[in-house]
């Protein structure tokens, strides 16, 4: 009995110490932005105290976090921040709506930043609207004052994690990884306002070895989209790259690469993401000197619909379009496409455009199964072309199931073609191709969608 409880002394004095250390370890690696003078009312700017609060983290380094405790809603600008920090949001970060705040273009910013953590589950408000001039009825969006911040430019970071935030009513783009390599983005919620142009969700920019998982997007502009902007450094190009487990709404494209393609784009993987609603479900457009290949579409659900005349896209299902962006642009080559186990409603078609000068090649559907109907009140008969000043932007246009033009090795396995109760004259055969070679059809099934006046399939 004396022995029993000497054992229970020294266990409750073992596991208060165990406390003690980990509250010292815990006191020692967690710097509270309150206590290097945050106020948190939301109307004295926060952004020095916090900047202190991630400095002193910073130097710390281990991994030391900068806690942004809730209850508080913090205003702020431009924060930096640094490598080796676990960036910890509880609260809400609100943004100034006054440019004197920043520094550049960003609200959240990083540079060069190794082994950097943005976790936490607060939040950060965009007040949207307070950098907008006015709401167009006719056009049905917001139209922008001269300058607007991104939410997030991260660039040239390395080990990058960014998990559980969530962001909404962005003025601009939302998370922005610029020339960043290994990454997670897990389980980020995004809120914008769908009348509200350019408010992208997440874009991996000139990025290697990326995923992108279980992520929850509503936002005017593209929701999910991989690129090569142009740039004066050389942070190569966008590669191995994984989306899945979303779910996304948009007013423009779900899923999309491009349209700014300077580098190479290649080895990217879309699966098991469903499109609420997009102008257009699945999207490439090459319109520069990059060339965009091995890319992969699988296991996606999609609804696609027209949308005001300002919004890119005219409802098409799939658009995977390589095109010249201007005069003098020499674009790139678009090949070796996969599209696998993708269901979906459309209003407009599924499209493989190439030129006459450069055709996409080796483009693989797999049962791939689309109902084309109208339901919306926007003009149809369209293919949206933009941006070129090569071809018509608004091309007029009969809506074929499936249009295939300027391509090579194109193969349609188990895939199939359905018309709604809204048939449209425009609506027009399953299956239009021209100017393509090694086209191979396997099990593929769809009529007409006035039989009486056209044919199923039409090749010129």
């Amino acid at each position: 009995m004396k022995l029993r409880r000497q054992f229970t002394l020294l266990t409750s004095t073992a596991f208060s110490l165990i406390l003690s250390i980990q509250g010292v370890r815990a006191g020692k690696n967690v710097f509270n932005v309150l206590q290097y003078g945050a106020i948190g009312d939301g109307v004295a700017l926060d952004t020095p105290a916090i900047q202190r609060a991630i400095d002193a983290a910073a130097q710390a380094g281990g991994g030391a976090r900068v806690l942004v405790p809730r209850g508080h809603h913090y205003l702020i600008g431009t924060l930096e921040l640094r490598g080796n920090i676990d960036f910890h949001l509880d609260g809400e970060l609100v943004i100034s709506t006054n440019p004197a705040d920043y520094r550049g273009d960003g609200v959240i910013t990083a540079l060069n930043a190794e082994n950097l953590h943005i976790t936490g589950n607060g939040s950060i408000a965009g007040r949207s609207l307070s950098f907008m001039a006015a709401y167009d009825k006719t056009n049905e969006w917001w139209r922008f004052k001269e300058w607007r911040p991104k939410l997030f430019i991260l660039t040239g970071c390395t080990n990058l994690e960014v998990r559980d935030l969530t962001f909404g009513d962005a003025p601009f783009w939302g998370l922005h990884l610029l020339g960043c390599k290994n990454v997670l983005v897990d389980h980020v919620t995004v809120r914008n306002r769908l009348d509200v142009p350019n408010c992208d969700g997440i874009d991996p920019d000139h990025c290697q070895d990326v995923e992108i998982r279980n992520c929850d997007i509503t936002c005017g502009d593209d929701a999910i989209v991989v690129k090569t902007t142009r740039q004066t450094n050389d942070f190569g190009p966008c590669a191995n790259i994984r989306v899945h487990d979303c779910v996304l709404q948009t007013q423009d494209s779900g899923l999309k690469i491009g349209t700014e393609t300077t580098s190479d784009i290649h080895d990217i993987l879309f699966e098991r993401c469903t499109i609420l609603t997009g102008s257009r479900g699945l999207t490439i457009q090459l319109r520069d000197e990059g060339n965009v290949y091995n890319i992969t579409f699988r296991d996606i659900k999609f609804t696609s619909r027209y949308y005001s005349d300002p919004w890119w896209g005219r409802g098409e299902a799939i658009s995977f379009t390589a095109l010249p962006r201007t005069n003098t642009t020499v674009p790139g080559c678009l090949s070796n496409v996969v599209v696998q186990n993708v269901t979906g409603q459309a209003e407009n078609s599924i499209r493989v455009n190439g030129t006459r000068e450069s055709h996409v090649r080796d483009v693989h559907f797999e049962n791939v199964s689309v109902t084309f109907d109208r339901w919306t009140k926007y003009q149809g008969g369209l293919f949206d072309n933009r941006p070129t000043r090569v071809y018509e932007p608004i091309e007029r246009h009969g809506n074929p199931g499936f249009s295939i033009r300027n391509a090579d090795n194109v193969t349609l396995n188990k895939c199939s073609v359905h018309w709604g109760g809204s048939r449209p004259d425009y609506f027009t055969c399953a299956l239009e191709a021209e100017s393509v070679t090694g086209l191979r059809l396997t099990g593929f099934q769809g009529s007409a969608a006035h039989p009486g006046r056209d044919e199923a399939i039409v090749i010129r």
